[in-house]
Order: structure tokens, then C-alpha cells, then sequence
């Protein structure tokens, strides 16, 4: 499970072709040099060479063309392992090159979704000719009440329309060959699916609305002619197309943070180990010391986490829907640890972070965006809390959930069904990953558990509580990390990874489970029984000097000078 390193990748994958796109990708990026890429960071220059080098190499449309369309129609698929490697990379590289990947993807998500299969082979000719993607959902009136959607489509008779309104915050607006725009057919409840060009005389580009390297536009539909062949989906089955979107897509977040942080990492230890101050190398001084094993044992969780999450992602049927939980999950928890991560490398760095001549500096930035796109923390928050109730107190059973690295494609992603429902899901027994390692740390969190199983059975969230959202945050968030190291202990089982490393990550993990039993204690509105089981959850993780000065020196520290991107 080690940390990407573009220059020693090690990915293999079942299919060459593959292989060699990831390296085309990393060659692309190492060759442009990071002065480069910063400089077009920093004016707002669109990424003109990225966009034909995607042109050139075929690189979305190999990714984002399901099987059964483009002109290799039984060898194309949508394969869910290389497209989150993929993330990684362009957000190691930069957060700006992932979003116009992010959002094309997001664009061609409802199309292939659909029932309209001219429009299918029209997204993929499209692809394969190198074109990027929009997404047009949300509004700026509404944001991410999509139920209150303004985007009309108003029926002229015998299959025609016409399309008006405006659509805010859509990434690559400005020159999608297709943008998917959701709305409401006018005189009826039906939502609808449609696709419209940007480059269109009757398509408004107004603005971008942020000041970044991407597009970001406020787009106007001012009377955008409209046919059957233009729509992909109506009713019910619209709605729901929106959601399994974004239930595909939000996943790539966390991939984008687990690639800042990783090229944040390498920039951190490769100025720490070589500063020398007070006669002492800064990697030396204890604190130091501390920051890097935790920035290094989050991350590595990050990527453990994500990657097993993946698996269940790939292994969706109808009747095995878990990934409705650890898919959000990637989302939320990936990228706010990956704020974490980012702070303590700061910390490290100190006033280096800020010189214009480091990744760090962009990295800072986007890390931040990232918990903040695709639904805000609080709605993935409130999105997990659903499934709490069946994961720990109605378990099934289910057939183990393999490693799954094979190149085909993910089929059920594009047919996931109604988007109701979620209370419904079902999990296996998380006990059974926590059994299987009786490592000291993860003996302690699973006693933290065990009293906070314990509260909400004798103790759950009263009425009032329920409707304080501040109050089922925390809930949550100890919720949260159940189903997290849960994963995390799946990962470590199957990938061999190393007992000493997967104990220090179990000591940031009993930490934080106490940090948030803590803050639920604090509530004015938790009750005095309820404040007993949260003493009763707060532990400090084992002491272990070798454990720690090995995780330190054979890991953290063994990054010292392994990448420097070309400048």
C-alpha cells in the first residue's frame, strides 16, 4: 500500500494499454515541469495542452466510454480501479486538471444512464474525438435543492422544444461538446435529462464565476431548440440519474485529495529531512517527528480506506447495495482527513508552504474544495446517518467482497435503480473485520465501540437531539469512523500490510474517537447518561517506542528524497 511515486509507479493492470496511459500522463505533466504548471495556475490560463493531449492519446474517451460504444464498442469499458488511479494522479499534479476530467465524466454520467441510445454513440464519437463534458445541475438560486429546478423545457408539439433557463457553478461550461442539463418539462412534475451544445447560438456562456484556471460558467439557455434526440432521460427515471451520477462520480473526490496530499508529502519531507537548524536536521526534533508519523498514517488509512471502498463500488448488484455508505464515505471522510493531513504538513513547513515556487502552495488551496464539492459534508453526513440503524443492529450476510483489479466493466454502475430506499440497506457484521486483528490499538477502539453501540441502545438521540443538526454531526462522525477502520482492517487483511503501520493508523484512530466522544459530552443538549457513556469512550491509544520509531524511520521518513517533479 505504498504512496504514489510517479516516478517508480508500480501499478500494474490486466491490459497494457492501461499501463502505458498512466505513464503517458505522468510523462505529459513531468514534461510540461512544475514552473509550468504553476504559472498556468496562477495566471487562470486554460489548460490548452492537456486538453490535446487528451485529444491526442484518447485518454477520457479509453475512461469514460462504457462497453458496447465507440469504435471499439467490445473492448471499451468503464473501469472503476483505473479511473480512480487516474484521480490520483491529476490530483497530484494539480486539482485543476482532475476538475476537467471530474466534470466530463459527470457529463457523459446521465447520457450513458439513459434509455436514448443515439445519444450514447454520439457521447462516444465525441470522446474518441477528444471532447470534454459538462454537467448542469445545480442553479444559483437553489444550489443542491435540485427539487426546486427553474431549467424549463417547454413542449412545441411533435417531439420538439425549446429550452430556457439558467444553470450556475457548471465546470467546463464554456466549451463542452455536450453539457447534460437537468430541468422540468413545463405543465407537468417530469424531470428531464437533455443535452445541449456550448458553442450553440442559443447557449449563453455569462461568466466564469470563480477565479481559478477552470471554467466554471453561469450558463443561459435563451430559447435552445430541442428535440427527442436530445434527451436522455424523463421522469422518475431523470431523477434518479441525477443522484447515481453523483453517486459514481463524488467517489473520484477522494482520490483527488489522497494525490495532493501525496505530492504535499513528498515536497514536506524532502525540505524537513534536508533543513539543518539549532545544529539538529528539522526532521530530528520530537514534534516533528509526530506530525510526519501522523500525516503519513492518515494518509496511508486515506488510500487503504478508499481503495477497499472501491472494491464494494465494483461489486454492486441489486441486491448487495453497501457501497450506497462507503461511497459517500470516500466523498466526506477522505477529504476532510485530507485537510487533516494538509495541516499537519503545514505545520511542518511552516512559512515554505506559502513560496510560489512549491506544489504546497496550490495544494493548501484545493485541498479545501474538496470537501465542499459534490454535496457538503453535511449532506454526505446526513446521507450516512441513514444506513446507522442496520449497520450495527440488523446485520446480514453476504458473500466476501474480493480485491477486484479485473478489466471489465462496471455494468451495474450504469443501472443502479431507484434512488429510494436507503433505510433498506443492509451490511454484513463489521465485527468480522475487527476479529480478525488483535493488534493492541485495534483491541482498544473496538471497547470505544462497544460503549458507543451500547449509548445508542440505551441512550440514543432523544427527539429534540434528532433535530439539532450540530448534535447528529458528532453522532456521525463516531459512526463514521466504525464503518472507516472497518474497511481500513478489510484492507490490511487482504493486501498484507505491514502489523506495525496498521497499528500506529489505530492510534490516530483511538484519538480521534475520543476527540469526538468529547465533543459530544460537551453538547449543552447531551444528557447526563449519555455523558457517561462518552467518558466511558474516551481512551489514549498503547504506547509503543518500537512500533512508533519504526513506522517512523522504515516508512515516514523513508520517503526522504524519492520525487521532486521536474521543474
Amino acid at each position: 500500500m505504498d504512496l504514489l511515486n510517479p516516478k517508480q509507479f508500480v501499478q500494474s493492470y490486466p491490459d497494457e494499454e492501461t499501463r502505458q496511459l498512466m505513464l503517458k500522463t505522468i510523462d505529459f505533466f513531468e514534461g510540461m515541469g512544475l514552473a509550468k504548471c504553476k504559472a498556468d495556475y496562477e495566471s487562470r490560463r486554460w489548460y490548452t495542452e492537456f486538453l490535446e493531449f487528451n485529444k491526442k492519446e484518447k485518454i477520457f474517451a479509453t475512461l469514460l466510454t462504457p462497453k458496447g460504444y465507440g469504435p471499439n464498442p467490445d473492448q471499451a469499458r468503464w473501469d472503476t480501479s483505473r479511473n480512480t488511479d487516474f484521480s490520483e494522479i491529476l490530483g497530484f499534479y494539480g486539482l485543476t486538471y482532475w476538475y476537467c476530467f471530474q466534470v466530463s465524466a459527470l457529463g457523459v454520467g446521465p447520457i450513458f444512464m439513459g434509455s436514448n441510445e443515439a445519444l450514447k454513440h454520439k457521447a462516444a464519437q465525441l470522446l474518441d474525438e477528444g471532447e470534454i463534458f459538462a454537467f448542469g445541475l445545480s442553479e444559483k438560486e437553489h444550489g443542491a435543492d435540485i427539487y426546486s429546478t427553474s431549467m424549463k423545457l417547454i413542449p412545441k408539439g411533435d417531439g420538439n422544444y425549446i429550452a430556457r433557463g439558467e444553470k450556475y457553478y457548471i465546470g467546463n461550461g464554456n466549451q463542452a461538446a455536450l453539457v447534460s442539463t437537468f430541468g422540468k418539462i413545463e405543465g407537468s412534475d417530469d424531470y428531464v435529462f437533455f443535452a445541449v451544445d456550448s458553442q450553440h447560438e442559443n447557449y449563453e456562456c455569462i461568466k466564469n464565476v470563480i477565479n481559478n484556471q477552470d471554467y466554471v460558467a453561469n450558463y443561459r439557455l435563451n430559447d435552445y431548440p430541442i428535440t427527442d434526440a436530445d434527451i436522455s432521460e424523463k421522469g422518475r427515471k431523470a431523477w434518479d440519474s441525477s443522484l447515481n451520477t453523483i453517486n459514481v462520480m463524488k467517489f473520484n473526490l477522494g482520490y483527488a485529495s489522497i494525490g495532493i496530499c501525496t505530492h504535499a508529502y513528498h515536497e514536506a519531507i524532502n525540505h524537513a529531512a534536508n533543513r539543518f537548524l539549532f545544529d539538529h536536521y528539522v526532521t530530528d526534533f520530537m514534534h516533528i517527528k509526530q506530525l510526519f508519523v501522523d500525516a503519513y498514517t492518515r494518509l496511508t488509512a486515506m488510500r487503504m480506506f478508499a481503495r477497499r471502498a472501491r472494491d464494494y463500488m465494483r461489486h454492486a448488484n441489486e441486491d448487495d447495495r453497501r457501497y450506497l455508505l462507503f461511497n459517500p464515505m470516500v466523498k466526506m471522510k477522505v477529504t476532510t482527513q485530507g485537510e487533516e493531513v494538509m495541516d499537519l504538513l503545514w505545520d511542518v513547513i511552516a512559512a515554505k508552504g506559502f513560496e510560489k515556487d512549491m506544489y504546497f502552495e496550490n495544494a493548501v488551496l484545493d485541498i479545501r474544495a474538496l470537501p465542499k464539492l459534490e454535496g457538503t459534508v453535511h449532506v454526505n453526513m446526513a446521507l450516512i446517518v441513514k444506513f446507522m440503524a442496520n449497520y450495527f443492529f440488523k446485520p446480514s450476510k453476504f458473500d466476501d467482497v474480493p480485491v477486484h483489479l479485473e478489466g471489465e466493466n462496471d455494468d451495474f454502475l450504469f443501472n443502479q435503480g431507484a434512488t429510494k430506499g436507503l433505510g433498506k440497506t443492509r451490511f454484513h457484521d463489521y465485527n468480522l473485520a475487527y476479529e480478525k486483528c488483535d493488534l493492541p490499538n485495534v483491541k482498544i477502539f473496538r471497547k470505544q465501540i462497544a460503549m458507543f453501540k451500547r449509548m445508542l441502545m440505551v441512550a440514543r438521540p432523544n427527539k429534540k437531539q434528532i433535530e439539532d443538526i450540530d448534535f447528529l454531526l458528532i453522532v456521525g462522525e463516531l459512526f463514521t469512523l466504525v464503518a472507516y477502520r472497518q474497511l481500513i482492517l478489510e484492507s490490511w487483511d487482504l493486501n498484507d500490510v505491514d502489523d506495525d503501520l496498521m497499528d500506529q493508523i489505530f492510534d490516530f484512530m483511538v484519538r480521534d474517537f475520543s476527540k469526538f466522544a468529547l465533543q459530544l459530552y460537551s453538547k449543552t443538549s447531551s444528557t447526563r447518561i449519555q455523558q457517561v457513556f462518552c467518558q466511558l469512550m474516551i481512551s489514549k491509544p498503547e504506547r509503543d517506542d518500537r512500533r512508533y520509531d519504526r513506522v517512523l524511520n522504515e516508512f515516514a521518513y523513508a520517503m526522504k528524497d524519492t520525487f521532486v517533479m521536474n521543474p
